[in-house]
Parts: C-alpha cells; structure tokens; sequence
C-alpha cells in the first residue's frame, strides 16, 4: 500500500479540460480509486518543486508520448 493509501484523505476541486472531466466523469468507483493516488502524488510533487508549473507539465507530457502514451491508451486503461 502506498503512502497516500495509508493517510487519511480529503476532497478538492480542481478546473480541468472538459476532456479530463469527462474521463473523469464516466469513470467507475474503482477507477476513481486507481486515479486519486496517482493525482495525489503528482500534485505534490508539483508544489514540493521550485521549477514553474509549465515546465514540470511539459516534462511529464513528453515523456509520455515518447513512451508511446496517448489519450486513447490512458482511456483504454481506465475503462478497464
């Protein structure tokens, strides 16, 4: 179990794309579960580090497509 799945937990609201809400939106509980950690860390990390946001969102967007992710695999493995 991870460090976030072992400390209590709040809500936020947060203002995403519409696709991102959507992806969201129609995601089962389970998923929802999956995906809280993995926002919780990333959020974080952000606010832990003195590079600017931008930076930090491109990087992590670039590795991603260099590794081949696209939107339609992360919504394949959310609908999973």
């Amino acid at each position: 179990m991870s460090k976030v799945e072992d400390m209590a937990t709040q809500s936020i609201t947060i203002r995403v794309s519409p696709e991102a809400a959507q992806i969201s939106n129609t995601t089962t509980a389970a998923q929802q579960r999956k995906l809280e950690p993995l926002l919780s860390l990333q959020l974080t990390a952000v606010a832990r580090t003195t590079r600017p946001l931008e930076d930090i969102m491109s990087g992590i967007s670039r590795k991603a497509q260099a590794r081949g992710l696209t939107p339609e695999i992360i919504d394949a493995r959310l609908h999973t």
